[in-house]
């Protein structure tokens, strides 16, 4: 047998090599498989099932058809436990602990005897770590999402988490829904498995998964509930199985090319502003840096054309069932690098077809009809964000693209949590919403809390949008003018660390600008006062603070990306 297949893979060394694989086997057979199980090729199974992860209720279904996928090809399906991750379980975010289940999925990979791996997720943190994990192992990788949850038919009116969350929410904090219709409605926003049903950061990770070709294109948008989603899963495992042959390190798959086409379509799709984060940071694992310069070059000429919350009107399943990615694809082909290749080799044309899918214009629209003439997200650049800032335009108030106004500033979660819905609160409808102190570097950990809720005076009122900006992030799920990801962050003595209540800041979404109004000097007299937080003194807290890097790089932790980028 070939020492390099199978479990005979990374044996321990005790001084005999013949021992080590000897013991292993002894200890694999108290499994009750037989010797000839044991003399198979082996594929790994990333289980991220939990009874704290509700997106993943259906991995223990998942892995039983991965399995009959991998031993119908005549491999050893092997499933080992791994870091979950679900958002409103986490403190205090998922994202910080993103990082941390990269790592984790990273070392049990490398770690393990496996020929070959399937990583199974789905909640939207969880999809880009496996991602990070499988560049840096080097182990070939099959991607299986989870899938989105099938919206709720509910009095009337179709409802699906997070958007709707949010939407019922906000009319909650004004005042137009009642404590009795919010409890009611809570228990229709989720009622199937999966992740969010809305084109959130999840679906806009599996999307994206796909046409790296981590995954069939069907693949992203099946619905969790569905049987497909079941057979999906069956040829991972066969799918794994060809890469034992045919090894494909998942670097390979991460080319500028490759990202290129990730980015035209996370543009199109109208998605998560939190997967551009999440793609610089599997890029930088294989070494590839996301220019936002370029970023805005392919959002000018990309075209938003799905249809779906929070930037449209539908949700996930009405993507998949309308054609899904290849009905995309196809609309975006001659903006795509079709020459970019998939696990099995086969290229971005070949996997699009040839034009004769079905495809629902009611949520995949033609390029000469788009949802937007440009794609969803811009980047800014200017004195208060010189490494660059995100705004969602898809998802944003037209009227607000060009602003300027005296800024009410939030100094961390706890001071807006205290001080947002004050009757007292000095803040009209044309002020512009700043909460610093929450980004990477900060204990919160880069939450999701861009999106500042309305000041509930205001909301009352009937404002329902503001421009807001932060160095955090906002759900995919969100909507509204928000600028996100302000780099370099508060906490690392950007200028955002030196905002105050009452000076004027000037957002131009033409400009690709964000500049802070501030005369120089009196930038300098606060900077000589200003003095970083403490650094926390140990455990995870203590080394994401001394490794993390900013969001255009991806808050990756600086010792796990190659060497010079």
């Amino acid at each position: 047998m070939d020492e390099k297949k199978g479990l005979a893979r990374g044996a321990a060394n005790y001084g005999d090599k013949d021992f080590a694989l000897y013991l292993r086997r002894s200890f694999a057979k108290s499994m009750g498989y037989s010797r000839a199980m044991l003399d198979r090729p082996v594929v790994g199974i990333v289980d991220t099932g939990s009874d704290l992860n509700n997106c993943h209720r259906t991995v223990p279904e998942l892995i039983e058809a991965v399995k009959r996928g991998v031993l119908a090809a005549g491999g050893l399906p092997l499933a080992f436990p791994t870091i979950s991750l679900c958002e409103p379980y986490l403190q205090p975010c998922s994202m910080h602990y993103r990082n941390l289940m990269a790592l984790d999925t990273e070392a049990m990979v490398a770690a393990q005897p496996m020929d070959a791996v399937v990583l199974v997720g789905g909640c939207d943190k969880t999809v880009p770590a496996q991602l990070m994990a499988a560049a840096s192992a080097g182990v070939p990788a099959v991607q299986l999402v989870t899938g989105p949850m099938s919206a709720n038919r509910f009095q009337g009116e179709r409802l699906a988490a997070c958007t709707d969350c949010r939407r019922y929410w906000a009319q909650y904090r004004a005042g137009t829904v009642t404590e009795e219709r919010i409890a009611e409605v809570e228990g229709a926003l989720a009622t199937t498995a999966g992740t969010c049903g809305v084109m959130g950061t999840a679906s806009t990770m599996a999307c994206i998964a796909s046409v790296l070709g981590f995954q069939p294109l069907e693949a992203a948008s099946i619905p969790a509930v569905h049987a497909d989603r079941l057979r999906i899963a069956e040829e991972a495992g066969a799918q794994a199985m060809r890469l034992v042959t045919k090894p494909v390190p998942p670097a390979a798959l991460l080319t500028e090319q490759g990202i290129e086409n990730a980015l035209r379509v996370l543009l199109a799709l109208g998605g998560s502003t939190n997967a551009l984060v999440h793609l610089a940071a599997i890029a930088g694992r294989a070494g590839v840096r996301i220019d936002y310069q370029r970023l805005n070059q392919l959002s000018d000429e990309t075209p938003v054309l799905v249809d779906l919350k929070p930037t449209g009107e539908g949700y996930m399943e009405d993507f998949h069932f309308a054609g899904g990615m290849r009905a995309l694809l196809w609309e975006l082909r001659d903006l795509l690098h079709l020459d970019a290749v998939d696990l099995d080799g086969v290229p971005l044309r070949e996997r699009i077809g040839d034009g004769k899918h079905f495809v629902d214009r009611t949520y995949i629209k033609a390029r000469e009809t788009p949802v937007s003439p440009v794609g969803g997200l811009v980047a800014l650049f200017g004195s208060l964000a010189p490494e660059g800032a995100i705004l969602k335009r898809s998802a944003a108030t037209p009227a607000l693209f060009e602003t300027e106004a005296r800024c009410m500033v939030f100094d961390g979660l706890e001071d807006l949590a205290a001080r947002i819905d004050a009757d007292d609160l000095d803040v009209t409808p044309s002020d512009i919403l700043i909460l610093k102190g929450a980004g990477p570097l900060s204990p919160a950990g880069m939450p999701e809390a861009g999106y500042l809720p309305i000041p509930r005076k205001l909301a009352r009122a009937g404002v329902k949008d503001m421009v807001r900006m932060s160095d955090c992030r906002m759900s995919g799920t969100a909507f509204g003018t928000v600028v996100l990801h302000i780099a370099p962050e508060a906490h690392a003595g950007g200028p955002l660390a030196l905002v105050r209540t009452g000076d004027r800041v000037r957002l131009s979404v033409a400009e690709r600008s964000l500049d802070l109004l501030v005369p120089a000097e009196e930038l300098a007299r606060r900077r000589a006062a200003w003095t970083p937080a403490p650094a926390p003194k140990r455990g995870w807290d203590a080394l994401v603070h001394r490794e993390v890097l900013q969001a255009p790089d991806g808050a990756d932790l600086r010792f796990l990306r190659p060497e010079g980028v």
